[in-house]
């Protein structure tokens, strides 16, 4: 396995990894029609804009098959107090699950947070996502909590949250 920074060619794989990852993640969390519109296209077209912007850090898993993780960071987008940094996404396809790819992904984005200057660091998940358990094998501690709207839907969320950094960083 390695980790290695996000190039503009990778957009197509984050896409692919990204859908994979909602299709056997969100099942009855997320309303099954909501899941079956969301189209690799589309993903393809935003990853591609946000490898081309200014974006947060992005880094991608990848062994001999090819890329099968990844994980964008930078400053804190929904605000908690006490927070300067935000572990945005994070995503591996199911079959790559509990072989330390997840944390290798969330430690990269730690000590690049790190290395630009921030203290501390959070993600929002939603609260039946079963990676709540990770973000808490991690450290993790709930900081807050939202509702967010996904396919007109209404589901809480949870931030966990790292109030000093170099605790995650390697």
């Amino acid at each position: 396995m390695r980790i290695r920074p996000a190039v503009l060619d990778d957009a197509d794989a984050i896409a692919h990894v990204h859908l994979a990852s909602w299709k056997t993640t969100y099942p009855g969390i997320i309303a099954q029609d909501y899941i079956d519109s969301l189209r690799v296209e589309v993903g393809t077209a935003m990853w591609r804009t946000r490898l081309t912007e200014n974006a947060p850090a992005t880094f991608v898993a990848e062994d001999e098959s090819g890329i099968f993780g990844f994980a964008a960071g930078g400053a804190i987008v929904h605000n908690v107090d006490g927070y300067d940094g935000e572990l945005g996404a994070i995503y591996l396809l199911a079959s790559h699950h509990k072989q330390g790819a997840g944390r290798a992904l969330v430690q990269r984005i730690a000590a690049t947070l790190h290395g630009q200057g921030f203290r501390s660091m959070i993600v929002w998940a939603l609260e039946a996502n079963p990676a709540c358990r990770f973000y808490q094998r991690l450290g993790g501690v709930p900081v807050a909590a939202q509702t967010i709207d996904i396919g007109g839907q209404s589901l809480p969320e949870v931030a966990y949250g790292w109030p000093d950094i170099t605790v995650l960083v390697l």
